[in-house]
C-alpha cells in the first residue's frame, strides 16, 4: 500500500499513471463519491503491493533501507540496481511488501435503542478485521442488577466469523458516567456477588467470552476499591471460564488524583487478561481546536504503561473520528464540537473548498473554514498517515492490538492499512 497526499492541480486520473493502478481501484478503496473531486492535502491510499519511495537530498541506498527494514542489497536487487551505485535526487525505488507482524483487533459497537440494518451491514463488513467485537454497553445498577443493550443477532455475526464477542460494563447512570454508583457496588459486596453472577447468566446466553470494564471518571479514593472489585471478579469469571478486561484512562505516569486516579496500572495490568489505553480526547467536545490522538502524548502513555504491564496485554486505543470546532471556541464560551467520521470531514473540505494541512508534531490533519453564517471552523481528524504513524508505534512497542472507538465512524484507509500492516488473529 502507498499513502499519497494530494497536490493542487493533480487528477486521480494522473495519480493512478504514476502508480500504474486505475482510477477505480484508487475510488473504490477510498470510498471516493466523486473521484473527478479531490482536496489538497486529503491523504489517499493507493492500493498496489508494496509501495515507492522517490529519493530526497542526502539519501542513500542504506538510509532508505533502514526507513522500511529491508536490505541495502535486497533493495537494490528488487530496483535492478548496484547496491553500490549513487542515487539520484526524484529517482523512484520500489519498496517490497514488509512481513506481517499479528495482533489482536477490538472494536466497540453501540446499539442504540434498536439495531439498524446499517449497523448490521457496518458488523459484517468488519468481522474479518476483528479479535474481538465489544458490546457497548450493559449498565451496572447498585444493586447488582444489569441493564442491557439491545443486540440482535449482532454476536451471531461476530462469532460466526471467528470473532470473540465481549460484553462491555460501565458505570453509566442517568446517561453518563457515575462516581456514585461506582462506589456504591464498591462498598457492597452482595451487590458485587449480584452483579457477578448476572454477568455470567448474559454471558452464557448470549455467548460473550470476555467481561470487560470501562468504569470512567471514578474517585481517585476508591482506587484500592477498584482493584479489590477487579479481583473478586477475575476470580468468579475465570472459574466460569470466561476472560475478564479492562479500559484504563490516559496516564503518563502513576497520577493517584483526578478522574484518572482510581486506575492503577499496575495492579489492574496483573489482574485482568488484556487492557485496553484509551489514548485519544485531547481535543475533545470543549476543548480548544487540536488533535484528538496526538502522537507525542500518546507514545508517554505507552511508555508509562509498558513499564507496568507486560506488552501482551495492552491494546492502543484509537478514535475513529475528529471534531468540528465552531469560534469562539469552547473555553470562550462557544458550543460544544461536532464529532465527524475521517470521511465526513474530508466531505467538508471539500464542500468548503479548504486545504487540509498537516501537524507533523502531533502527526494528525487538519483544515479550517469559514462556514456561510460567517463563523470561522476548525476541523482536526484522522487520516492515513495518522493512522499509520499509530500503527508504526504499536510495532515499535509490541503490543497486544489495537482498540477502536467506535463502528458507525467511516475511515476506510484505515481498514486497508490495517491488512497492509498486520495480520489479525482470531482467538475465536
Amino acid at each position: 500500500m502507498q499513502i499519497h497526499v494530494v497536490q493542487r492541480g493533480q487528477s486521480l486520473y494522473g495519480i493512478a499513471r504514476v502508480y500504474g493502478t486505475s482510477v477505480q481501484s484508487i475510488a473504490e478503496a477510498n470510498e471516493l463519491p466523486d473521484p473527478s473531486r479531490l482536496v489538497v492535502g486529503q491523504a489517499l491510499v493507493i492500493p498496489i503491493v508494496g509501495s515507492y519511495h522517490w529519493v530526497q537530498r542526502g539519501q542513500s541506498l542504506s538510509s532508505i533501507a533502514r526507513i522500511y527494514g529491508v536490505s541495502v542489497n535486497e533493495l537494490a536487487r528488487v530496483n535492478n540496481i548496484s547496491a553500490s551505485a549513487p542515487l539520484q535526487v526524484g529517482q523512484r525505488l520500489y519498496i517490497p511488501p514488509r512481513p506481517k507482524s499479528a495482533i489482536d483487533s477490538l472494536l466497540y459497537v453501540e446499539p442504540q435503542r434498536t439495531v439498524s440494518q446499517t449497523m448490521i451491514t457496518e458488523v459484517r463488513n468488519r468481522v474479518n478485521d476483528l479479535t474481538y467485537l465489544a458490546m457497548f454497553s450493559y449498565q451496572a445498577k447498585r444493586d447488582g442488577s444489569v441493564d442491557r443493550p439491545t443486540i440482535d443477532n449482532i454476536p451471531n455475526i461476530a462469532s460466526s466469523a471467528g470473532v470473540i464477542n465481549v460484553l462491555v460494563v460501565t458505570n453509566i447512570e442517568d446517561f453518563q458516567f457515575s462516581a456514585d454508583l461506582a462506589h456504591a457496588i464498591f462498598t457492597n459486596e452482595a451487590a458485587q456477588n449480584q452483579l457477578f453472577g448476572n454477568l455470567i447468566q448474559i454471558a452464557n446466553e448470549v455467548g460473550y467470552k470476555d467481561i470487560h470494564f470501562d468504569f470512567e471518571i471514578m474517585r481517585p479514593e476508591d482506587r484500592q476499591l477498584y482493584t479489590n472489585f477487579l479481583r473478586r471478579a477475575r476470580d468468579r469469571f475465570h472459574a466460569a471460564g470466561l476472560m475478564i478486561s479492562a479500559a484504563v484512562a490516559p496516564k503518563a505516569s502513576d497520577v493517584t488524583t483526578g478522574i484518572y486516579g482510581a486506575h492503577d496500572y499496575r495492579a489492574i495490568g496483573s489482574i485482568v487478561d488484556f487492557v485496553a489505553l484509551m489514548t485519544y480526547e485531547w481535543g475533545f467536545t470543549y476543548s480548544m481546536p487540536q488533535a484528538v490522538s496526538p502522537i507525542g502524548p500518546v507514545r508517554n502513555v505507552v511508555q508509562y504503561a509498558v513499564s507496568v504491564i507486560p506488552r501482551n496485554k495492552i491494546l492502543l486505543g484509537q478514535n475513529l473520528y475528529g471534531y468540528d470546532w465552531a469560534a469562539p471556541y469552547p473555553p470562550a464560551g462557544g458550543p460544544p464540537a461536532r464529532a465527524v467520521s475521517p470521511q465526513q470531514a474530508i466531505a467538508i473540505a471539500l464542500r468548503e473548498n479548504a486545504q487540509i494541512q498537516y501537524d507533523y508534531q502531533a502527526q494528525a490533519p487538519f483544515f479550517r473554514y469559514i462556514n456561510d453564517a460567517g463563523v470561522q471552523h476548525e476541523v482536526w481528524f484522522e487520516d492515513a498517515r495518522s493512522i499509520q504513524a499509530k500503527f508504526n508505534l504499536l510495532k515499535q512497542f509490541n503490543l497486544r492490538g489495537i482498540m477502536y472507538w467506535k463502528l458507525g465512524l467511516s475511515f476506510p484507509q484505515n481498514w486497508l492499512l490495517l491488512r497492509d500492516n498486520f495480520t489479525i488473529r482470531k482467538r475465536g
